[in-house]
This record gives C-alpha cells, sequence and structure tokens, in this order.
C-alpha cells in the first residue's frame, strides 16, 4: 500500500531539514502543512523554506494562497486527498511536513463535513466580532450551543467565530455536527515527531528569531501593513512587529515577545502532539534512527501486502 510519511513536531525543531533528506531519501515531493507558509508575502515571518530548498525538492501549498483568501483545516483536507491521489500514482511514498495540528489532523484523521458558510454569514461575525466584541459571540454561543459553550477555548476567537458561523448557517447547534469519527484512508501513515530537551527548543526559537529580524522581517512586515487586519497576518512575529511600528514595543521588546509568544505556542503544539499515540518520537539530528524505523515499517507493509 501507499504510504504517507508525516513528519511534525514543535516550530524551530527542524522539521524542514529532515523532510528535505527524507524526501530525497524516498523520492518523494514535499506536502506542506503550515497554515500560513500557504500565503504569498509571508516568507521570512513564517520561516518558509529557502529558494534553494524549494528547488532540490518539489513543494506543494507554499505561498499558494493570496493574503486574502480564506481558508480552513476542511480545505485543506479536501484538496490533500485529490493531491495525494495524483501524486500516488508516480509515488510509493509521499512527505508531509509541519505543525499545524489541526491541518494534520484533518489529513490522518479527517474532521466532519461542516455546511460551506456564506460570504455574508462570515462577514456579519467578523464585523460583530469587531464592533460588539467576542463576548458578545461567546453568549452567543452559550445560548445557541451550550454543550460547545462549555468546552471550547472561549479566549480563542477564531474557533468561537466559527462556531458561531455554523450555528448561524444551519440553523443547529455545531456539537450536533460533529461526529468525531476517524476516516479510512487509502494509504498507510507513519508519523515522525521531532522534539528536543525544552531548553535547547528555547534557544532555537531565540537563535531562529534573531535570524528573522536579520534576514529583513522588519521590511517585509512593512510592506505587509496595508493588511495587518487579515486573518492571515493574525500570527506571532508579525503581530509583535505592527506593535512596535505602531510605538508600542521598541524594538528590542517587540523581538522578546515573538520569542516568547512562539515558545508559548510551542508548548501548544506538544500538548496537542503529545495525545497522539501513532507518533513515534525522535531527536532531528538522529536521522539514521529516523530512516531504519521508517525502513522496517514500509518492509513490514510490503511483506503484509505480498501475503
Amino acid at each position: 500500500m501507499k504510504t504517507l510519511i508525516v513528519i511534525l513536531g514543535p516550530t524551530a525543531v527542524g522539521k524542514t531539514d529532515l523532510s528535505i533528506k527524507t524526501a530525497l531519501r524516498y523520492g518523494s515531493p514535499i506536502i506542506s502543512c503550515d497554515s500560513r507558509q500557504m500565503y504569498r508575502g509571508m516568507k521570512i515571518g513564517t520561516a518558509a523554506p529557502s529558494d534553494e530548498l524549494l528547488n532540490s525538492v518539489k513543494h506543494y501549498f507554499i505561498g499558494n494562497l493570496e493574503l486574502s483568501d480564506y481558508y480552513s483545516a476542511a480545505m485543506f483536507e479536501e484538496e490533500f486527498m485529490a493531491l495525494s491521489s495524483s501524486l500516488f500514482k508516480e509515488h510509493d511514498t509521499l512527505v508531509m511536513c509541519g505543525g499545524s495540528m489541526m491541518y494534520i489532523d484533518a489529513v490522518c484523521n479527517g474532521i466532519d463535513e461542516i455546511p460551506t458558510i456564506s460570504d455574508d454569514i462570515r462577514a456579519e461575525a467578523v464585523n460583530d466580532l469587531e464592533c460588539k466584541g467576542l463576548d458578545f459571540l461567546c453568549q452567543e454561543l452559550k445560548e445557541r450551543d451550550p454543550a460547545l459553550y462549555n468546552t471550547i477555548d472561549l479566549k480563542n476567537h477564531k474557533r468561537v467565530v466559527h462556531a458561531i458561523e455554523v450555528c448561524r448557517q444551519t440553523g443547529r447547534p455545531f456539537s450536533e455536527l460533529r461526529t468525531n469519527s476517524k476516516k479510512e484512508r487509502p494509504f498507510n501513515i507513519i508519523k515522525i515527531g521531532l522534539n528536543i530537551p525544552r531548553e535547547l527548543l528555547f534557544e532555537c526559537i531565540a537563535k531562529r528569531t534573531d535570524a528573522m529580524i536579520a534576514e529583513g522581517l522588519i521590511e517585509e512586515s512593512r510592506g505587509l501593513l496595508p493588511y495587518r487586519n487579515l486573518n492571515s497576518l493574525n500570527t506571532v512575529g508579525y503581530k509583535e512587529i505592527f506593535a512596535y511600528f505602531d510605538g508600542i514595543f521598541t524594538l528590542e521588546e517587540a523581538t522578546e515577545k515573538i520569542k516568547r509568544n512562539t515558545r508559548v505556542y510551542a508548548k501548544k503544539q506538544l500538548t496537542w502532539f503529545k495525545r497522539d499515540k501513532d507518533i513515534s518520537w525522535f531527536d532531528p539530528s538522529d536521522t539514521d534512527a529516523v530512516f531504519k524505523h521508517i525502513d522496517s515499517l514500509l518492509k513490514s507493509d510490503a511483506i503484509s501486502t505480498c501475503l
């Protein structure tokens, strides 16, 4: 059976380098599952692969969206399944790399089919958030879907807004539409998780942040200022630099905020991934162990297929 190799882990741990090595070893293209690297014009702030790396291996879902485009995990699942079906005709293995938790789950487990949200309802929900505030939407969610209200992160405005959109679109509680049933996939999945000791990961985050500043994050962010209110730019790195432009932070303070907020995000990623018992964990520098593990699973699958 065809096999998808998923390389995941916290931000700055070294996923990109290992994905390149893995793709070259198994003759595979790389499918990115980083929800921010999909947007054009955000290469430095999202640590997108360099042009040299992009030229060394074919990549998909890098810089494929406009900043104003709406995108979701459900859309990624649909597009991934169509793309992988085509690519598996030419490749026995595919490599998927990234740290966007919902996108990885969408591919590996599938997500419930939620009705498409109309432009009018989406615009209305966003306007209510901006004009009436998050508390207003939370109160509406409590009335429309108390079960979800009691379990959702009420400080996560993206999830609250999406839940309200679904409730308004369907006239039903969002929680009634969620089955959380795992979908069958026509390919095997090997999950490779990368991690290093916490203090080393934080050092990597600090070094990468400093490198981003040196590579031109300030200039890149200045060019994105007209689009700062778009959802695509509501992300660590750009938000802090925009605050620097506004005079809220000095550059040094903004840089430290980026490092701190990236550490917080990395911890959230690890908490999410640690729930998945199908992930095999490795130090990113131990490529021999990673490849030995993958080879053993590919070999066992080949044997079982022959039998």
